[in-house]
């Protein structure tokens, strides 16, 4: 009988997993989320909940996050500002400088216009005295008519060599005291020979003189002028920068008292540097602008409205003294020139009696003033001879002794008043301009301060 095979064996049942054995599969599990355990206490079984992704490195780093920031912002606004002392300082002082010295160069471009200007009609007004004489003209009218007509002629090549502006102006000058000189030359002529045409030519002369020459030198009497309050009025707008400077120096404090705050720290090396040398370069810079900006006032009110008031005064007397020899040589019919002589003075007299003029240019005016009454009494008289002889008389207490004095005390005061607005100026400018670059150091080595204060703190953070 064949035997039934025997079934097969089941396998053996599965053995539960030990308690230690379903922990290290959870740790295993879990280390491989990257969640963070707990140790399990004895007896238990339970894993900590998992923290989320990246919640360790947000919260190791979550406090300095954005302070570095704040440190580089405000360490950028201190940079700034201090350079903003340091471009603007140093704008501004060059500036002024530039001005003054520019107020300085107009200032002798304009004394020596006007000394053209006087240097012409002096020659006319010696001229036209000399007439007076007849053909006995003195050596001594005809040598200083020589040296007055010499003087202007060179003034002239040295105004226009001074600035192309002007020498436009002075093109018809030239030719106008040409001819006039050679009107003079023929009035001489006629007048040494007895001929009344002589007069006619003479007049005919100061005429040329007044409607060819003189203009010219006005016009640049007046752009000098002008130019002179242009660059015045720029040397006392220099004031002005000085609100950045403020600006500047107020963000550099405000940044230091923010850093202070924010790292609980009373002072910053760097900063505190800073801030001295900005403050520093500051007081330089101001006081140095402040002192161009009074020099400009001072001198434009004072040395150079002096120098104005009496080479003009100068100018109109010699009109004047024209005037007085015209009215003489018209033999009673120069009631015209009679009225010009009386503008003239007038108007001279009005200028002097400006603050500050020299009181011997005052007193020597007026004395010679005075002497034109005796003149006009003795013509209107009816002694004709005696009024020419003493408006040519060369006598001490003369009127043109007289009028000689004044001369030589105007041309002093002219001297003195420009050479006393060409050294404060140019002193000025050069204080301006040390000043500049005083301030433009001073806000390069602030900025290093403030970069150098707000490394330190930054390295705190890496």
């Amino acid at each position: 009988m064949t035997p039934t095979p025997a079934a097969a064996a089941a396998p053996p049942p599965a053995r539960p997993a030990s308690a230690a054995g379903r922990t290290g599969a959870a740790v295993a599990t879990a280390a491989t989320a990257g969640a963070v355990l707990v140790a399990p206490t004895a007896g238990s079984s339970r894993l900590a909940t998992p923290a989320p992704a990246g919640a360790v490195t947000t919260a190791r780093s979550g406090r300095f996050s954005r302070t570095p920031a704040r440190l580089r912002l405000a360490a950028t606004l201190g940079v700034l500002a201090s350079l903003l002392v340091a471009v603007v300082g140093l704008g501004t002082g060059l500036a002024q400088s530039q001005a003054l010295s520019a107020a300085a160069d107009d200032t002798g471009q304009q004394v020596r216009a006007l000394q053209v200007r006087n240097d012409l009609v002096a020659a006319d007004a010696t001229a036209t005295n000399a007439f007076l004489v007849g053909g006995r003209e003195p050596v001594e009218q005809r040598a200083r008519y020589d040296d007055s007509l010499a003087a202007a002629s060179g003034g002239l090549v040295a105004v226009a060599g001074a600035d192309r502006g002007d020498a436009a102006r002075l093109g018809a000058v030239s030719t106008g005291v040409t001819t006039y000189s050679g009107l003079v030359e023929q009035a001489r002529a006629n007048n040494r020979q007895g001929f009344p045409v002589g007069a006619a030519y003479l007049e005919a002369a100061s005429q040329e003189l007044r409607a060819s020459a003189l203009p010219g030198i006005d016009e640049v009497v007046t752009a000098n002028d002008e130019r002179v309050s242009d660059a015045f009025a720029v040397a006392g707008r220099a004031m002005l920068a000085m609100l950045a400077l403020v600006v500047g120096i107020m963000a550099l404090v405000a940044v230091q008292v923010w850093l202070a705050r924010r790292t609980h720290r009373r002072l910053n090396g760097g900063l505190v540097i800073a801030t001295v040398v900005l403050v520093v370069g500051g007081i330089v810079l101001s006081t140095s602008l402040s002192g161009g900006v009074q020099t400009a006032n001072q001198v434009q009110d004072g040395a150079y409205a002096r120098t104005v008031a009496v080479a003009h005064a100068y100018s109109l007397a010699n009109d004047a003294k024209a005037m007085e020899s015209f009215t003489l040589i018209k033999r009673g019919s120069g009631q015209a020139y009679e009225e010009s002589y009386l503008d003239a003075v007038t108007q001279a007299e009005e200028l002097l009696a400006g603050g500050g003029i020299d009181q011997q240019v005052v007193e020597t005016f007026d004395a010679w003033r005075s002497t034109h009454d005796e003149i006009r009494g003795l013509d209107d008289g009816g002694d004709w001879d005696a009024a020419v002889a003493l408006a040519t008389s060369t006598e001490p207490d003369s009127p043109n002794a007289k009028f000689d004095a004044f001369g030589t005390a105007a041309r002093d005061a002219v001297s003195a008043d420009g050479t006393q607005a060409d050294d404060a100026l140019h002193d000025a400018a050069r204080s301006s301009s040390r000043s500049a670059w005083i301030a433009l150091l001073a806000g390069l080595l602030a900025a290093v301060g403030v970069a150098v204060g707000f490394s330190a703190r930054l390295k705190e953070y890496r």
